[in-house]
């Protein structure tokens, strides 16, 4: 039997450490220094969109999202139930109520067909999560937003170098968000994105970015003074996180094919065990180019999952599941709302189960991890 296989590992390219020494020769360790401005090149870049900030994590820019939309108490925001609490954290902060609808059954994405009927004249945004990379229909979603003059927010936490039709997510809405934690392809322990694709938020963005000043404004010489200009918060990240991340993004192509490799390994080692009815593998549309940001797996309803843990992890495996319905938490009850049945998301949350992917987890690894599965399911 191997050792202990966890479910995660960080990746480190090797430029890391180095970079830091960089930026701490060019006397510059606060925030939106010669490293932030590469790496917000960089988003640009491959996100085609109009202005990329670093901030802190990607809470923090799913916070700013909620200041760009200028909610009041009483407004709404439509969004997934089966997420991370950030993306309803960051608008409940600013007095919405956040509005749950349903998952599609394939990819665990926001149900596009359910969507305008939980429209109401209060509906100030619509958030989209791209769950483990895979990206939702974008097309559909921006035709109803567009159709009801509603921003889209892609909470593409998860989906660095993903693509839908081949436009890079996170570039697609009016605005997107990245999340660089440790947990993700693309890492620099903590760190996150906005990327501004909506032009008319762009100005108020850098504003709110910079604890609510024009403070980038002066240093591009475009005013004589900086001042408050509206609220905001501290939302950058220190620039050692900035040259930990450049090192991650100059790299990214190689990580997302080593993990995209990984993960071919494990859907083609589950076959089998699908095919006898033991689980599903995940499903990714053709007009999606997915990122392997994870591999996970919907075990049969009747089966005991936390047992199933259990049981792999006494032979050396650390799976885990995922995200608890926001609508049923306690906090979601509060201030919150369900639009109909959300079926789909209970059903899930009670049957996925998250498989160990890394770069670098080794082909060894990846199959004891697929008998000890097969194993423990039969």
């Amino acid at each position: 039997m191997p050792k202990f296989i966890p479910f995660n590992r960080p990746h480190i390219t090797g430029n890391e450490l180095s970079n830091i020494q960089e930026a701490h020769e060019l006397n510059q360790l606060a925030g939106n220094g010669a490293f932030t401005k590469r790496c917000q090149k960089w988003i640009e870049q491959n996100t085609h969109g109009q202005k990329a900030l670093l901030t802190h994590s990607c809470t923090a820019a799913l916070e700013m999202c909620a200041l760009l939309l200028q909610l009041e108490p009483g407004d709404e925001v439509i969004m997934p139930s089966y997420t991370f609490v950030s993306t309803a954290n960051a608008f409940v902060l600013q007095g919405a109520t956040p509005v749950f609808v349903d998952i599609r059954p394939d990819t665990l994405n926001i149900d596009e067909t359910l969507i305008e009927e939980a429209i109401t004249e209060r509906t100030k945004g619509l958030v989209v999560v791209h769950y483990a990379g895979v990206s939702c229909d974008m097309d559909a979603i921006n035709t109803i937003a567009k159709r009801h003059n509603i921003p889209v927010i892609e909470d593409a936490a998860q989906a660095v170098m993903s693509r839908y039709k081949g436009k890079a997510l996170g570039g697609i809405g009016d605005l997107g968000c990245f999340s660089f934690h440790e947990t993700k392809n693309v890492i620099s322990g903590e760190g996150g994105a906005l990327i501004v694709n909506n032009p008319r938020f762009s100005e108020l963005a850098e504003i709110h970015w910079e604890k609510g000043t024009d403070r980038s404004r002066f240093f591009r010489g475009e005013v004589d003074k900086y001042t408050w200009q509206a609220v905001g918060s501290s939302y950058l990240p220190g620039e050692l996180i900035a040259a930990f991340l450049w090192a991650q993004l100059e790299e990214a192509d190689k990580i997302t094919k080593a993990r995209l490799d990984s993960w071919d390994r494990y859907y083609t080692g589950l076959a089998n065990a699908e095919q006898k009815g033991l689980l599903r593998r995940p499903i990714v549309p053709d007009d999606c180019e997915h990122n392997a940001h994870m591999f996970y797996i919907l075990l049969p309803e009747e089966l005991d999952r936390s047992r199933i843990i259990r049981q792999l992890k006494v032979l050396n495996v650390n799976t885990v599941f995922h995200y608890s319905p926001l609508h049923s938490s306690p906090q979601g009850k509060r201030c919150a709302r369900a639009h109909g049945q959300l079926t789909v998301t209970e059903r899930v949350s009670k049957c996925i189960l998250r498989l160990p992917l890394w770069v670098g987890i080794s082909a060894s690894d990846q199959d004891h991890v697929v008998d000890a599965l097969t194993s423990t399911l039969s």
